[in-house]
């Protein structure tokens, strides 16, 4: 699957069949916050998601930047994939 940074649009994405998937993100200062996921139900369960999380959180491993999850698909996906996680540095839920 082709994950995009989409840097003017500050979002990854990827297009399937047609469909467009995105995780909206903001950067502030060391802080990557990932903002929301978006999947249409036509790409559901083939895993798009996860790998837009993991696209922003290798980018964020590579940049040295604390990932802040605030979209509840990626802190979820985050919390089930220890081995992405861990990779990076994540700032607790409040």
């Amino acid at each position: 699957m082709d994950i995009t940074n989409n840097e003017r649009a500050r979002r990854f994405e990827t297009t399937i069949d047609g469909h467009l998937a995105e995780l909206t993100y903001e950067r502030h200062g060391d802080r990557f916050l990932l903002m929301h996921t978006e999947v249409p139900s036509e790409l559901e369960g083939m895993g798009v998601g996860g790998a837009l999380v993991s696209a922003a959180v290798e980018l964020a491993a590579e940049s040295g930047l604390t990932v802040v999850p605030r979209c509840p698909f990626a802190r979820g996906w985050l919390e089930r994939h220890p081995d992405v996680a861990k990779t990076v540095t994540i700032e607790p839920a409040p």
